[in-house]
């Protein structure tokens, strides 16, 4: 749920941003792209530092070494969310991500599936789950 109010809330603050005059942030779509990298960068940093081992937990058993999975798909998160922010790179980070997204989605039913926890905090239901990687979906299209 951090990402979507991340998405939200950064997304409100660019085109508050352009309102004052910010000429990049004028364009709905710049403040889009900037809220996404915010929304991406923000879940990267999970997967290193005290939440990687929940992370590496979400992981469903079929897939070998999750540590590895976790840091490759961080990277990937990294990457995506510089590259959505150049002209020259949006369209390709924005569907880059979206299959990153869709790639990702079978540890969130994993872990919603076996309540696992996130810092100590229950996953989000499968159903709210579900609708807010959507959104995601939709917003990284957007985006690019």
């Amino acid at each position: 749920m951090i990402a979507f109010y991340a998405l939200i809330v950064s997304f409100i603050v660019f085109e508050g941003l352009g309102i004052v005059g910010i000429s990049h942030f004028q364009e709905w779509q710049h403040s889009l792209q900037a809220a996404v990298a915010v929304m991406f960068l923000l879940g990267a940093s999970t997967h290193w530092g005290s939440k990687r081992p929940d992370m590496i937990r979400m992981v469903p058993p079929a897939f070998p070494r999750p540590d590895w999975i976790i840091t490759i798909t961080g990277v990937l998160e990294i990457a995506g969310a510089i590259g959505i922010l150049f002209d020259a790179t949006s369209r390709a980070a924005s569907i880059g991500l979206a299959v990153l997204l869709i790639a990702m989605f079978p540890a969130n039913v994993f872990a919603a599936k076996k309540k696992l926890t996130i810092g100590g905090k229950p996953v989000t239901g499968l159903l709210v789950r579900t609708i807010i990687q959507l959104i995601f979906i939709a917003a990284v299209l957007l985006a690019g």
